[in-house]
């Protein structure tokens, strides 16, 4: 027990955070996820209050949603800017390098690209994502963040489109279908890659 107490203690330790977790288990990336996200939720919300009190006329965001980007915007993301960095290179700040350009495009999901329409509580909300993440693909478990990623981007969607105005599809329509087409064979195609790229790492490792 004391063990276990432990590993936990020293992996929410920031000088940890970019170092692999002390177990992979399952149940024990779940409560690491839940520890990341919970920061990257109240770094959202403070955030938002901040920019609707500090920027005149602050608006926030307003996109169509389309679950079809929520699903496959897990391993497209996941994949591009952490897991192949990650496969190709072995080095941790590359891939924080990488997951920090991914953090800060957040701050463009809007249709409007002006500062009373900037998502900065979305961007808020990613940096800690970045450190679950690296920690994840780097312990070995880049599955796990893959598929948390896709499970908390749907169920966040369809609760937030179950109770706000925002207009939520399925899949688009016009361009915003192209763009969902384009996001699932993206999504596709990086698995695929992926997929490679680990089966290179593993036989190299074994040839050693």
């Amino acid at each position: 027990m004391n063990s276990k107490h432990n590993n936990e203690t020293s992996d929410i330790n920031p000088k940890s955070w970019l170092s692999k977790y002390r177990q992979n288990s399952i149940p024990y990336l779940i409560k690491m996820a839940f520890f990341y996200y919970a920061i990257g939720v109240a770094l959202q919300i403070a955030g938002n209050y901040t920019a609707e009190r500090t920027i005149s006329g602050y608006v926030g965001p307003y996109v169509p949603y389309s679950l079809t980007i929520g699903l496959t915007s897990g391993p497209v993301e996941e994949i591009m800017f952490f897991g192949i960095p990650y496969y190709i290179t072995g080095n941790p700040y590359l891939v924080l390098a990488a997951g920090t350009a991914w953090s800060v495009a957040h701050i463009f999901n809007t249709e409007v690209f002006q500062i009373t329409n900037l998502a900065f509580g979305n961007f808020l909300f990613a940096v800690p994502h970045i450190f679950f993440s690296l920690r994840t693909w780097i312990s070995g478990k880049g599955w796990f963040a893959i598929a948390f990623h896709s499970i908390w981007n749907i169920t966040f969607l369809t609760s937030y489109c179950a109770i706000t105005t925002n207009s939520c599809i399925a899949i688009g329509t016009g361009w915003y279908f192209i763009g969902d087409v384009i996001s699932i064979v993206a999504a596709i195609l990086l698995v695929v890659t992926a997929n490679r790229l680990y089966r290179a790492k593993e036989s190299k490792k074994k040839s050693l």
